[in-house]
């Protein structure tokens, strides 16, 4: 199947198709003419990549994981390693989102907003910046 097909099976834009691709993620086999020829298991890897960057893998991690689903003498311990790596990266994220969130909370509840040109979130982004 050609590229364009391989897009609306995997649900992927061609331009990550291709980008997947350069970076040696999938390898479709090449025609004659040059065309990418993509097999359906092809399509399976992208929509394997397209779920593992929706669940926040980077592209490397990715490149693991798919490693580690091809290989069928896997450890399992290997996948959850990769996983729970992911999950304290996560939580991680979260925990320095609630303090800029509640930061942000602060200051916002702290400044007026009126017409009068006192405002504590410039002020602290001011002593912050110094």
């Amino acid at each position: 199947m050609n590229i364009g097909e391989a897009s609306e099976r995997s649900g992927l834009p061609s331009k990550t198709i291709r980008y997947y691709e350069d970076i040696g993620l999938i390898r479709p086999d090449r025609g004659g003419n040059g065309y990418r020829d993509y097999a359906a298991s092809d399509v399976h890897k992208l929509r394997f990549l397209q779920r593992s960057r929706g669940l926040g893998f980077s592209v490397e991690e990715c490149r693991q994981l798919l490693a580690l689903y091809e290989d069928k003498s896997r450890a399992s311990a290997d996948v959850k390693g990769i996983a729970e790596a992911k999950l304290s990266e996560i939580d991680r994220k979260i925990r320095e989102l609630t303090e800029l969130r509640h930061t942000l909370e602060h200051l916002v509840h702290a400044c007026h907003g009126n017409d009068r040109p006192d405002c504590p979130i410039l002020e602290e982004l001011s002593d912050s910046a110094g």
